[in-house]
């Protein structure tokens, strides 16, 4: 048998050739192996007839996976009781952000109260947005390596046993992209399934993901998120409230952001390289696992998933790869920590138990983020507890040294957002933004 797509068990002629380090006798090979791990067919063909991008993500797998590995944790749909409990701790809290912030309130919606499984579909087109980005450059660095090792002629390649069809040069990026999207619908899928059983609500994952935003918390997870916390369940609705309403009104106020986002992902996908070595580990490890069945292309596909994680895609090292991370990360940082130092303003002594339920939040932060778990899965970044925690006391010092509008005018353009050094020093980042009154010195 085939080692799942990326070379045979037994050695062949031209297994050791440099030109092709993935030991395929011929792009045939490399199709059927694909399409027995998971190829989303259906969008291969529209793909190749140009009636949909390649890099196009599958919706339907996305859901469909997501919801699977949600109902083997189960859900408790929403009560009425759940409903009346929700709108209260909502209102009390949109009434203290007021004081905290100078982003304008939001309608709150009717449905403020949402089962996990309708938070996956409220969310699947924001993960799509964000994540499209990174299939378009790991479909193009699978597609670089296969061109340069399988030496294809401009006019194709034939493919054995189907006929009189030539696959053309051009086709294989299409090919690949539809491969990569399979595989990252896959990832994310799991990924989404995973979190709709821990965050609280439309906007804990502290990115903007629904359009249009809205505040709305999830009963089941707020229960599970207080358990053993020995704080009333009130205090605790009240303060996720907090923080969902102080998230939704920062990511209406700044509809640059989600374009931001994405491009900072695009200028890090565009550096991502094929690693020949590890593919070669990942396929030997996976064909070695128990956890194989050669005949469920899903067990192969979701195990080709883990390979995406272990290091198959690689990005350079250069200078724009590493600032694009650090923007991802700087910014991730600096919304968790506006979310976070804006609740704890707008609670002050309101809540008995502000100083604990901050402590649990931050603490579950730095051990099972949200966005610390989609992005260290999809692009090996960790959004480190030390840089929010430089967040959180940047935007306090901000409010400090000036005023809560000062505070909040600093997301009126990306380009006015500090860098991760300048997080260090608000006193400085402030002079830095400050035009003096005298500006004879300057002639």
């Amino acid at each position: 048998m085939a080692g799942f797509g990326f070379g045979p068990n037994e050695p062949e002629e031209n297994s050791n050739d440099k030109n092709n380090p993935f030991g395929f006798s011929n792009f045939g090979e490399i199709f059927q192996q694909f399409s027995g791990m998971g190829l989303n067919l259906p969008g291969l063909m529209a793909s190749l007839s140009g009636q949909a991008s390649p890099s196009a993500l599958s919706k339907q797998m996305i859901r469909d996976i997501s919801r699977k590995f949600l109902s083997a944790h189960g859900e408790i749909p929403v009560s009425v009781q759940d409903l009346v409990a929700i709108k209260e701790a909502f209102d009390i809290a949109d009434l203290w952000i007021n004081e905290a912030t100078t982003f304008p309130n939001l309608v709150l919606p009717d449905t403020c109260a949402l089962s996990r499984r309708d938070w996956i579909d409220s969310t699947l087109a924001g993960w799509e947005e964000i994540t499209t980005p990174l299939v378009d450059g790991m479909s193009q660095a699978m597609s670089d390596v296969l061109k340069d090792s399988l030496g294809a002629q401009e006019d194709g390649v034939q493919i054995p046993g189907m006929g009189a069809i030539n696959i053309p040069q051009s086709s294989i990026a299409a090919i690949m992209g539809t491969f990569m999207s399979s595989l990252i619908s896959t990832q994310l899928g799991q990924t989404i399934g995973n979190l709709s059983t821990t965050v609280t609500g439309a906007n804990d994952v502290a990115l903007p993901l629904t359009n249009p935003i809205r505040p709305q918390l999830i009963p089941q997870n707020v229960t599970l998120w207080g358990k053993d916390l020995e704080i009333p369940e009130t205090e605790v609705r009240i303060y996720l409230a907090l923080r969902e309403i102080a998230a939704a009104r920062l990511f209406a106020a700044t509809p640059w952001l989600r374009q931001y986002l994405r491009d900072s992902i695009a200028h890090y996908g565009k550096g991502i390289r094929v690693d020949i070595q590890a593919i070669s580990q990942q396929a030997e490890d996976v064909m070695n696992s128990s956890d194989i069945d050669p005949s469920n292309p899903e067990s192969m596909s979701i195990a080709f998933n883990s390979a995406l994680s272990g290091g198959m895609f690689t990005p350079e090292e250069t200078p724009q790869q590493k600032a694009a991370l650090e923007r991802i990360e700087t910014v991730l940082a600096l919304i968790e920590g506006w979310i976070d130092a804006v609740v704890t303003a707008a609670a002050g002594d309101r809540l008995p138990s502000i100083i604990k339920l901050r402590e649990t939040q931050q603490r579950r932060r730095a051990t099972n983020s949200p966005t610390q778990q989609l992005f260290a899965t999809l692009v090996g970044l960790e959004v480190s507890p030390r840089k929010t925690r430089e967040a959180i006391t940047f935007w306090e010092q901000i409010a400090k040294l000036k005023d809560v509008q000062s505070r909040d005018l600093v997301w009126e353009d990306p380009v006015l957002l500090p860098t991760a050094n300048q997080l260090l020093d608000a006193e400085s980042f402030l002079k830095s933004r400050t035009i003096p009154d005298d500006l004879s010195g300057l002639i």
